[in-house]
């Protein structure tokens, strides 16, 4: 009987030693940086393994002028911090947070004012991005980064990462809004060394916006609605700047510069700069 016993044992032993080892060769395979494209047992063991760097990508879901479909921004950050991640080597990337305050709902304003447009207000953005935070905390990440892809997301992903940053200080954690990706990445400087000259290159679903769609998903930019734009067109186009000589190669180096930067950023204040 007690043979027997120890037979079935050994049996269980083996099977859970040979499922381990599978679970392992499934992760290694699977060499995606995307946790929503990860079982939770290749996340775990991406995070035994030494990945303790979450991204939070936060995009929006709001009008880009009458040219670009309105999840350009989720587009954009989503591959962008998939770059991120890979090169950073350590780190792994969220969902996108789809959406951001994107102007009253009522009575509309800003881009609550053009069909399609999803908004939320700053309280309801503040409790996403700080629940979102203490998710991956829980699950053992180290450092949590929120890397946003449009204005309205700047402020309040710099207030929450102060916040929580103060709140887990005993416990080692870090957490940073990575604002050199939007707002110190060179892409206005790089703009002005071009051979064509754009009048406001980083305006509302201008130059820098169609390019960096047109680099990473070409399909869309209604190409044949490219066109210049200022200032007084917004109320009826939702588009303030100048798309007509945008390209899929300036997008590409548009996007490498933010890449870079947040990079640089995210190295520095986790004390692994290169």
């Amino acid at each position: 009987m007690k043979k027997r016993n120890m037979k079935t044992l050994k049996i269980i032993l083996c099977s859970a030693a040979l499922m381990l080892s599978s679970q392992q060769a499934c992760a290694q395979a699977n060499g995606s940086v995307y946790i929503e494209e990860l079982t939770w047992m290749e996340v775990d063991a991406r995070l035994h393994g030494g990945k303790t760097i979450a991204i939070i990508p936060t995009g929006a879901t709001e009008q880009e002028g009458p040219h670009m479909v309105i999840g350009k921004r989720n587009t954009v950050v989503r591959y962008t911090a998939g770059e991120i991640a890979t090169k950073l080597g350590n780190a792994l990337v969220a969902p996108v947070i789809p959406y951001a305050p994107s102007g009253r709902i009522y009575p509309p304003e800003g881009h609550m004012q053009f069909a399609g447009t999803m908004s939320v207000s700053n309280l309801t953005y503040q409790m996403l991005l700080e629940d979102a935070a203490r998710s991956l905390k829980q699950h053992g990440f180290r450092m949590i980064c929120f890397i946003g892809d449009g204005a309205g997301s700047q402020l309040i992903q710099s207030q929450v990462a102060s916040k929580l940053m103060e709140e887990w200080r005993s416990d080692g954690i870090k957490v940073i809004s990575v604002a050199n990706y939007y707002s110190k990445n060179g892409n206005q400087e790089w703009s002005e060394t071009l051979p064509v000259k754009v009048s406001h290159p980083e305006a509302h679903a201008g130059h820098i916006d169609t390019s960096e769609l047109m680099a990473v998903e070409a399909s869309g930019v209604r190409d044949n609605l490219r066109a210049m734009h200022s200032e007084r067109d917004y109320k009826t186009t939702g588009a303030s700047g100048d798309s007509s000589v945008a390209s899929d190669t300036y997008g590409r180096k548009y996007l490498s510069l933010k890449i870079e930067a947040a990079i640089k950023q995210i190295q520095n204040a986790s004390g692994h700069a290169k």
